[in-house]
């Protein structure tokens, strides 16, 4: 691997996981559009999976004072179901269909009258919450838009709504790095031939890397009002939406 290649994906490391540290979201999308352009699939999955992991695990202790416990619990459950049927069936739809699914579910969203709203604080929305993010998370690579609308509308507070995203995107990355790393590459050559291609100290660069820009955006989200917090997260979820729509037109007509 090139220098100026490691450079590049060390400062996206820094900078997405800042964009994170801020809004608990954003930034995995954009840092899996960034590695797609330079490796190949499976390289950045398993990359992106370590620099995710990393980035939310970090952004989950220090701010773990905020963690709600009661949401995360219940989400392990659906997640946990979600990892073991994905397992057993070995089922992968089409990348196209889950984009075009991923980008159209925050419109939709915010639609909805509220007694209808995905919001992960009703009763029963933590497990379906686990299970849809962990089936998109490991279909897709990423699933930031879809776990956004569960928390959008939410009445918890800024730091409540990143400390609790953060730690369950660590599960979910976690887990990502499970299935690509055991269950897939024991039955592709051509995961292994991508994960052969990235030397082992990449993997090393992108952690205190991730762990700085996670940083510097939480310090910046202490200085946010909840009101600028929830105003610009409805918008971001709303870009990134879109963003997925036109991947998944982009590989349809590719």
């Amino acid at each position: 691997m090139s220098a100026i290649l490691a450079t590049g994906i060390a400062l996206a490391a820094v900078l997405t996981a800042t964009l994170s540290g801020i809004f608990g979201m954003a930034g995995g999308i954009v840092l899996m559009g960034i590695f797609l352009a330079l490796l190949p699939v499976s390289a950045a999955m398993m990359l992106h999976g370590t620099t995710q992991a990393v980035s939310n695990g970090y952004r989950a202790f220090l701010t773990r004072d905020h963690i709600n416990w009661s949401i995360f619990l219940r989400y392990m459950g659906g997640a946990a179901l979600s990892l073991a049927v994905l397992s057993s069936i070995a089922f992968i739809p089409d990348k196209a269909v889950v984009f075009l699914a991923v980008g159209a579910i925050p419109f939709i969203a915010a639609l909805l009258p509220k007694n209808l709203s995905l919001d992960i604080t009703r009763p029963g929305m933590p497990y379906v919450c686990g299970f849809a993010i962990t089936l998109i998370n490991l279909v897709a690579g990423v699933a930031g838009p879809l776990l956004d609308t569960f928390f959008v509308r939410t009445e918890l507070t800024r730091h409540q709504v990143v400390a609790t995203k953060a730690v369950t995107q660590t599960l979910s990355h976690l887990m990502k790095l499970v299935y690509f790393g055991l269950l897939v590459s024991a039955t592709s050559s051509e995961m292994s031939n991508g994960l052969a291609l990235l030397p082992w100290w990449i993997y090393l660069l992108v952690m205190p890397c991730a762990m700085l820009g996670t940083t510097l955006g939480t310090r910046v989200l202490d200085r946010m009002s909840d009101i600028n917090f929830r105003r610009w997260s409805q918008w971001i979820v709303l870009a990134l939406g879109t963003v997925c729509i036109l991947r998944g037109i982009y590989l349809i007509s590719a």
